[in-house]
């Protein structure tokens, strides 16, 4: 898809879209219903069928192979965004962040993703076209941050602290108290900063940090802006949704940091043999849902395994219990 074919109406039709549904999330989140689990779930499905409904709309205006690519690009982001929400898990649990008050945190932290995504986005375009070699440097900083992710468990990281917040404690005047669901609170004739705000300047800096992995990769599937950004934004904005419905349970995907890295290894190696080997959009989607696929089903049969033997320890525990009398 040429970047010229690309006619203001159709990036008409993507803001609009985006905006409505914004609107629509907002509106929906106004009472304490829209925040439960099973809402959360919904409008996770209600924000990938958009995505992918949009998908269809590059189909019908540019072709397959446009369509292939927006796919491509989407699953490699949406994927990515999980690890996201360990990220996000660390940060709330740092700072003691009710659950109550981490949606309206999400939501401008996503709305300032956007943002960065799209500079991000056009600067990476901008580079692959000005100097070829960049494509080089991208595939290597996908190698390198495969090899980083597969190294550590990302559930590990949930029980601890995380730096970036214990950095802005010490930098920023912060109450430790909050102020309903406001970033600043005035105390003794000044303002300071709430921990909502400190989780907001994290999120945000960390979304710039992940942007480094999830740029490139998604620039390895095309190098069209509209399809890489249209796709990188449908991605995002399902992300508090999936937050708030996976928060407590992603922890459990004992293996998703290795389909995470394949992921990123393959995005790496496509960009740095891309002058000597072609890889159809349609075969990096098939690898992307394989490699996810695989982690995912890997970890679900892990835990499941692990609540069967836990579940043979409860019935066995009276019986331990009474040899342990007999020896005593």
């Amino acid at each position: 898809m040429n970047p010229e074919r690309i006619a203001p109406w159709e990036w008409g039709v993507f803001g609009i879209l985006v905006v409505a549904m914004i609107l629509v999330d907002l509106l929906a989140h106004r009472t304490k219903r829209g925040e439960t689990k099973k809402a959360a779930y919904i409008w996770s499905g209600v924000w990938v069928a958009v995505g992918l409904a949009f998908g269809l709309f590059v189909w019908a205006r540019h072709g397959g192979t446009s369509a292939q690519e927006y796919l491509g690009a989407y699953l490699i982001e949406k994927s990515l965004s999980l690890d996201n929400l360990f990220v996000f898990l660390v940060i709330f649990a740092s700072l003691s962040v009710p659950e109550n008050k981490q949606r309206r945190v999400l939501f401008w932290g996503i709305f300032g993703a956007l943002v960065f995504r799209g500079l991000f986005i056009f600067l990476g375009l901008e580079a692959i076209t000005r100097w070829h070699w960049v494509v080089y440097v991208f595939g290597a900083i996908l190698l390198v941050a495969a090899w980083r992710v597969a190294r550590r468990h990302p559930s590990e990281e949930a029980s601890g602290n995380n730096r970036m917040v214990a950095w802005l404690e010490k930098r920023l005047p912060v109450t430790s108290e909050y102020e309903g669901k406001q970033f600043f609170k005035h105390v003794e004739g000044r303002w300071q900063a709430t921990p909502l705000l400190i989780a907001l300047i994290a999120i945000e800096l960390s979304d710039v940090a992940f942007a480094i992995d999830s740029v490139p990769a998604a620039l390895s599937v095309s190098h069209n802006l509209f399809v890489v950004y249209t796709s990188n934004v449908f991605a995002i904005l399902g992300l508090r949704a999936l937050y708030i419905a996976l928060a407590k349970t992603v922890h459990e995907l004992r293996y998703l940091h290795w389909g995470l890295a394949a992921v990123l290894a393959f995005a790496g190696l496509k960009m740095i043999l891309s002058d000597w080997v072609h890889v159809a959009p349609l075969v990096s989607v098939a690898i992307i849902v394989t490699c996810i696929g695989i982690s995912v089903g890997l970890s679900v049969r892990a835990r499941k395994r692990d609540a069967r033997r836990k579940a043979v320890l409860k019935d066995e525990r009276p019986r331990g219990g009474r040899q342990e009398d007999v020896h005593a």
